[in-house]
């Protein structure tokens, strides 16, 4: 056995943290959903491979792409009884005072009414703002207008959840379809027991979600803030709180 070379040189732990943190971002797990899509984009650009090598390539390209939008990363979920998360990835689009759906029987007093705004490049799994339960889901069928417009509340193909916070406090999420989106997906059902940073639902290639507040409680995000499903705080509902511990998933 040859003597270890003095001059070799081995990896610095901040080298390996970065090789980590790349391999975090590269090899990100992705959601079940998105297996068919992936495997069809796959099996399209074998397809044209075989028929002309150079459109192999963009086929590959939208494969990846594909693979990237049902991204699931691990997230890191603050924990706090009175914490209120992002239950999506985006850009804050609106914040407007607005009564909640009327289907979720939420009362007619207006609340501030939360939109993130989805592009085709944002992870599109939905998380659960707090722990909580969910208690009335309601499906609305309707257009695919541009998401980033206040009218798709309104018009839009969308999904509401009304969920209710230990402390009694209630808020509704709206999945909304938008201009490139076609399929809502929700994960749960009625009566559901759920905990802060849980997957509850998923739309596809762009679109929104509208977060109705509880009465009285003000968001701690300001128009175009970008947002981390399960990990951006929106609000506080009981006032400030300290303890900002965390828990992955």
């Amino acid at each position: 056995m040859q003597p270890r070379s003095p001059n070799r040189r081995h990896p610095t732990p901040a080298l390996r943290t970065s090789t980590m943190n790349m391999l975090k971002i590269v090899a990100v797990p992705m959601h079940p959903e998105g297996r068919k899509f992936v495997a069809v984009f796959a099996a399209i650009a074998i397809v044209l491979y075989l028929l002309w090598a150079p459109l192999f390539w963009p086929a590959a390209g939208i494969t990846v792409w594909c693979y990237y939008f049902f991204r699931d990363p691990i997230r890191s979920v603050p924990q706090g009884d009175d914490l209120l998360l992002s239950p999506a990835d985006g850009v804050v689009s609106l914040i407007t005072d607005t009564v909640a759906p009327a289907e979720l029987d939420l009362g007619d007093e207006p609340r501030i009414r939360v939109s993130v705004f989805m592009n085709v490049f944002n992870c599109h799994v939905n998380r659960m703002p707090f722990s909580g339960t969910i208690k009335k889901i309601v499906y609305h069928k309707g257009k695919f207008v541009n998401a980033s417009l206040d009218k798709a509340s309104e018009h839009n193909e969308r999904n509401v959840l009304s969920i209710e916070h230990a402390s009694g406090a209630t808020i509704a999420v709206v999945q909304i379809a938008g201009l490139v989106a076609r399929r809502i997906v929700c994960f749960t059902q009625d009566g559901a027991k759920l905990e802060a940073g849980d997957r509850f639902g998923l739309i596809r290639f762009g679109s929104r979600l509208d977060i109705y507040l509880p009465p009285g409680v003000q968001p701690s995000v300001t128009l175009g803030q970008t947002t981390t499903a399960g990990e951006t705080i929106l609000a506080h509902l009981d006032g400030p709180q300290t303890q900002r511990l965390a828990v992955m998933k």
